[in-house]
């Protein structure tokens, strides 16, 4: 009889062997798309959509344009579909985005620097009124924002723009969004460095290059050599900051890896000292890393912040001298805390020529294209026909004679642009809100303007800096995470249990300062028709509490919780 084999001992279960895909990034070898994005970047850059909106799209109509066009490359060139009236901001994350899209564009308007002259505003407000209903809404990157802008139009439109050297190239999509500089560069008494050469030159070097028209997602730049710290360097994925070097004279720290949305991260140091004019170089460098070695797998994950969380300064330093630059970069110092309470140069303020530039605060972003016409006459009535635009939604008019001053705010107070705003006008900014954005769940513009006015009347004495950032949705467009008093729009119950628009609420977040986000208090959420109610009250809190010279931020990081309710 044959012996009966051993039955084999039973190995422990095997685990599925997976292949790991890696994060996308191109320098280690992954150029298979990951996600419908970048297939649709892959098949077809973003930049050669410009032919098609031109020869067909203008022509055949909005039903003719292709929904990669329609909801991916056309971004490249500024245009981004608005939301259809009528939807309640519950049926923001329902949809489908044919659901949600109108027949209309939102078309954003490319400010390098906030730069402009008076032909260019007047060029800009006129296409307001013909094409865009009126409406041109003042950025928190500097840039101008059209609505309600017809497919049939663009064409039109940019021929306008670009005749007086304006565009709208690349000022959305995954791509090298609007340089946002100092308004004052070049102008202001105190500045450290003026950066209009290296911001121009960047500008010509990677604007509209098929190098950089395909990144992970959007890259956002800011350059100022003010002490003022004006730019919100902190947030920017790459920022160049103005220093003084104690050996090698002015120039710029160099800053990496900013972000907000709803995994805000503050840029951080590299440590490295960049003269003017290898900022250009420098730049090119950084938004190169981004490109090679950011995150495609996952639209979450696809900015520079999260490549620089999982690196650290140091090999990011060292990635860019070794692999880009080619060459060690010098060591610098940090940036001069700003002694200015106000980094919006509103007001008055002499110029380095002895004339004056004039800061001025229309209500949260908000104008028209009829408005900035007349801006455009009163700056060429009074100054030398040079304005820009800020970061923090305001305008301002350059070289006024000294004895024009006085003649340039008054007509600029008849349209209610105020030179010299209370501390909620001046302090507050709002997004696009649920009016115009697919993203939305709230409105936020006309209800930051009411609030102004309620804080006004209620509040006439506060005259400490504040900002009241509002958001119509978690993705901080208009950063409310570092806002004295941020508020990010949602759908909550009311003391009735009836649903409403409401507004979760973040306290003592900064910039500039110490940097930093605010803080959220278990369970703050206020309605809408609570807000005034709800600032007015924690406002006179910080008015009664204060210590001298104290911040509200401050104040805020250290009061209970019952006093931030």
């Amino acid at each position: 009889m044959a012996a009966t084999p051993e039955k084999p001992v039973s190995a422990a279960p095997r685990r599925k062997a997976s292949r790991h895909r890696g994060e996308g990034q191109w320098a280690v070898g992954h150029f298979t798309p990951l996600n419908g994005n970048e297939q649709f970047k892959k098949d077809d850059d973003g930049l050669n959509v410009r032919t098609r909106i031109e020869t067909i799209y203008s022509k055949r109509g909005f039903d003719s344009i292709d929904p990669n066009d329609l909801r991916g490359r056309m971004r490249w060139w500024g245009l981004y579909t608005q939301r259809k009236p009528g939807i309640d901001g519950g049926k923001t994350a329902v949809l489908e985005p044919e659901e949600l899209d109108d027949k209309y564009f939102m078309l954003r308007v490319r400010i390098d620097g906030g730069r402009l002259t008076t032909q260019q505003l007047r060029v800009i407000g006129e296409i307001s009124e013909e094409f865009a209903r009126g409406t041109a809404d003042i950025t928190d990157r500097q840039n101008i924002q059209y609505h309600w802008i017809r497919i049939e139009d663009v064409p039109e439109i940019w021929r306008r723009l670009e005749e007086v050297g304006l565009s709208t190239t690349e000022a959305c999509g995954d791509t090298p969004r609007v340089i946002i500089g100092s308004p004052v560069a070049g102008i202001a008494e105190d500045e450290i460095i003026d950066g209009t050469s290296a911001m121009e030159e960047i500008h010509r070097r990677v604007i509209g290059n098929s190098a950089f028209s395909n990144l992970p997602r959007k890259f956002k730049s800011a350059i100022s050599g003010s002490p003022l710290l004006d730019v919100a360097h902190e947030i920017n994925d790459v920022a160049f900051v103005g220093v003084e070097h104690p050996e090698h004279g002015p120039g710029f720290d160099l800053w990496v890896g900013g972000g907000l949305s709803t995994n805000p991260k503050i840029g951080q140091r590299l440590g490295a000292w960049v003269p003017l004019d290898e900022v250009p170089e420098v730049f090119e460098g950084v938004i190169s890393i981004f490109r090679d070695y950011g995150y495609r797998r996952l639209r979450t994950r696809a900015r520079l912040k999260f490549l620089l969380a999982d690196w650290g300064t140091e090999k990011f330093r060292q990635v860019l001298q070794d692999e880009y630059l080619k060459r060690e970069l010098v060591d610098g110092p940090a940036p001069a805390q700003p002694v200015a309470k106000w980094r919006d140069h509103v007001g008055v303020h002499r110029q380095q020529d002895g004339k004056f530039y004039v800061g001025f605060a229309p209500r949260v972003g908000r104008v028209d294209g009829a408005t900035l016409t007349k801006i455009a006459e009163i700056a060429e009535a009074h100054g030398s026909g040079r304005l820009r635009t800020t970061v923090e939604q305001k305008m301002i008019v350059l070289d006024v004679d000294e004895a024009q001053v006085e003649p340039l705010t008054e007509a600029l107070e008849s349209l209610d642009l105020t030179v010299r705003p209370s501390a909620f006008r001046r302090g507050t900014m709002a997004c696009t809100g649920i009016e115009f954005c697919k993203l939305a769940i709230v409105e936020t513009k006309a209800r930051g303007a009411s609030l102004i006015d309620e804080l006004e009347r209620r509040v006439p004495d506060f005259d400490e800096p504040i900002t009241i950032n509002i958001n119509g949705c978690p993705n901080a467009c208009a950063r409310i995470q570092v806002a004295d008093i941020g508020l990010k729009g949602q759908l909550m119950l009311n003391d009735q249990g009836e649903q409403v628009e409401g507004y979760q609420v973040h306290l003592g977040g900064a910039l500039g300062l110490e940097a930093g986000f605010g803080r959220k208090v278990r369970g703050l959420k206020v309605t809408a028709d609570e807000l005034p109610d709800y600032i007015e009250r924690v406002v006179k809190r910080f008015q009664s509490e204060r210590e001298d010279g104290e911040r509200f931020a401050t104040w805020t990081a250290r009061a209970s919780e019952e006093a931030l309710k």
